[in-house]
């Protein structure tokens, strides 16, 4: 008799096209300069990730201040502040951009509005590193609305020169509720341009919805501080799961949260290496979850070129 048990794997999942190039920019910085190699931050919300290049040799390090004269620092894929920037001039500091560029399009949108004269509203979480840096960007006219909640009891001085933004890794489904929240109470508040909230992030959620009302339990592989993962675990819950947990990697599973169940769902967030989700994948064979069947609701071909001044010295030391 065929096993009942099977998998179902999320496709899009993993890597997006900005942490892809962000890795992949400390990889080859490593190759360049040598170590030790100076990151602010986690150059994204990884932890398998940031060990693996401790291990080569980076320094990951909250502020500016710890990282010696003159080295050579990268910053995260998250973004900084133009106050970042200005401290790595004063300190003589040479740095490289990992800046996801869908994140460094929130933070030109945020310098536009600014200048404008409007009021900008950010939809996101406190005290995120993309958040920081993006409301570095025109301080004095930015509000931060973390939630739908957040937004019935805002209040604003000018009501007509309003415009929203939002963090690229949030729920889209919360993010719409919370802006439709802010359009009820403020019916003249302006949209951006485009949706903030990144491509991958999207197709992530997409592929969890579409698998989600199928599975008994649904495991998401990514970090505790990435908030694209710890969304997925909400998507999928809202969208059927019944029950879904967030793993940094296999040995955090649990076989009781298997007890009854005939199909899991397997996905991962955007900063996660598929290595990971193989061996979560090999831990539920193991369990007698070997049928495993991809669901893939998109297709991603999106690239971005390597930081402009990573490139320009990788062409001078291939010329010498």
């Amino acid at each position: 008799m065929a096993s009942t048990k099977k998998v179902l794997l999320a496709a899009p999942r993993g890597y997006c096209a900005g942490v892809d190039r962000a890795i992949l920019t400390v990889e080859k910085a490593l190759d360049l300069y040598g170590a030790p190699l100076y990151v602010r931050k986690e150059i994204v919300h990884n932890k398998y990730v940031v060990e693996s290049l401790q291990d080569r040799g980076v320094i990951f390090v909250d502020e500016l201040d710890v990282v010696p004269e003159g080295s050579t620092v990268i910053f995260s894929a998250h973004g900084v502040a133009p106050s970042v920037h200005a401290e790595a001039a004063e300190r003589s500091l040479k740095t490289i951009d990992a800046t996801c560029p869908l994140v460094t399009k929130v933070h030109a949108e945020a310098k536009r509005f600014s200048n404008e004269g409007l009021d900008i509203i950010l939809i996101g979480h406190a005290g995120h590193e993309e958040v920081e840096g993006t409301m570095g960007e025109a301080p004095n006219s930015i509000t931060l609305v973390q939630n739908p909640e957040e937004a019935r009891n805002l209040e604003v001085a000018n009501p007509e020169k309003l415009i929203w933004l939002s963090q690229t890794t949030l729920s889209v489904d919360e993010t719409i509720q919370t802006v439709n929240v802010l359009k009820e109470r403020f019916p003249e508040m302006a949209s951006p341009p485009s949706d903030d909230i990144c491509y991958a992030t999207q197709n992530r959620q997409t592929a969890v919805k579409a698998m989600s009302p199928l599975c008994d339990v649904v495991i998401v592989v990514g970090s505790g501080n990435s908030s694209n993962s710890v969304r997925l675990v909400e998507v999928a819950l809202d969208a059927g799961a019944k029950t879904s947990y967030r793993v940094d990697s296999f040995r955090e599973l649990k076989s009781e949260w298997l007890e009854g169940a005939s199909t899991v769902g397997v996905t991962s967030g955007a900063s996660v290496p598929e290595l990971l989700v193989n061996e979560v994948l090999h831990w539920l064979a193991e369990q007698g979850y070997s049928d495993c069947e991809e669901v893939n609701t998109a297709e991603e071909t999106l690239m971005f070129a390597l930081p402009p001044e990573l490139r320009r010295d990788i062409k001078a030391a291939a010329a010498k």
